[in-house]
């Protein structure tokens, strides 16, 4: 059962927290010449690629296709990264904490926070091209918070349960590249979701990131209402993701030293 005082404990410990945030947003590109610009050349080098190849070679005919997917890659990416860096952070920081107590939930907490961050600056790509596409924005970029907070709850839960059991299996992080990539495509990221055959339609409704995916399009390609009975599955999925990761990280902190 998580302790009550988690939040307590998290308070105390804030200036720790917002310490590891800053470092992870500042040490990501640490010694690059560009520096923070990476976090916008990145998805603008992958979007120039799939713009070209998925209209043009592949003859996806959607309009305003780059819009139609920016408003879905950016937000791919942020889980993607996040979930690459969650897994791996425990064990990175192992050093640490062989020497320094800290509640040990900060460490995947400030990599999927940091991300999180990074992924709102991106954001901004997003915003200059639906307003100078002419795509623009309607009132239903309301849900866009919910939908971000959707995201960072189920990619922290995962984080919780990946970054504690690499602690333990080392070959996770190499299992989770190959998922994510396949995850990839398992997404309607570049392609319209009913272009796939009914009998894999079900995988994308298992699939939270492609719920999500097309709720963000709804907000802000659409501009319509997203799934609501989604929203409320997955909202409250959400919580239940982070809570048990949260739990299961907890239960296997206690061997992180002697594993380490």
């Amino acid at each position: 059962m998580i302790r009550m005082n988690v939040f307590k404990e998290l308070y105390n410990y804030r200036e720790l927290l917002k310490t590891n945030i800053k470092k992870e947003i500042r040490g990501k590109y640490k010694g690059s010449w560009l520096g923070i610009l990476w976090t916008f050349l990145n998805p603008l080098l992958m979007l120039a690629v799939y713009a070209f190849v998925f209209p043009y070679i592949l003859r996806v005919d959607v309009d305003n296709y780059t819009i139609f997917m920016i408003v879905a890659l950016i937000p791919w990416n942020f889980f993607t990264t996040a979930v690459q860096t969650g897994t791996n952070s425990v064990v990175i920081e192992g050093n640490i904490l062989k020497k320094v107590y800290f509640p040990r939930e900060i460490i995947p907490i400030s990599t999927t926070t940091s991300q999180l961050i990074n992924f709102l600056i991106t954001c901004l790509i997003m915003v200059v091209f639906i307003i100078f596409s002419g795509v623009g924005f309607s009132w239903h970029i309301i849900f866009f918070p919910l939908l971000v907070l959707i995201q960072y709850l189920i990619t922290l839960g995962l984080s919780f349960v990946l970054s504690a059991v690499t602690v333990f299996v080392r070959d996770v992080s190499h299992f989770v590249s190959v998922v994510l990539m396949l995850g990839f495509y398992a997404t309607p990221i570049v392609y319209l979701s009913s272009m796939l055959p009914q009998k894999f339609q079900i995988f994308l409704k298992i699939n939270p990131m492609a719920q999500l995916v097309e709720a963000y399009r709804s907000v802000l390609y659409y501009h319509q209402l997203p799934d609501m009975t989604m929203l409320a599955i997955w909202g409250f999925g959400s919580i239940v993701i982070v809570v048990l990761g949260y739990i299961i990280f907890k239960k296997l902190e206690k061997s992180f030293v002697e594993e380490l």
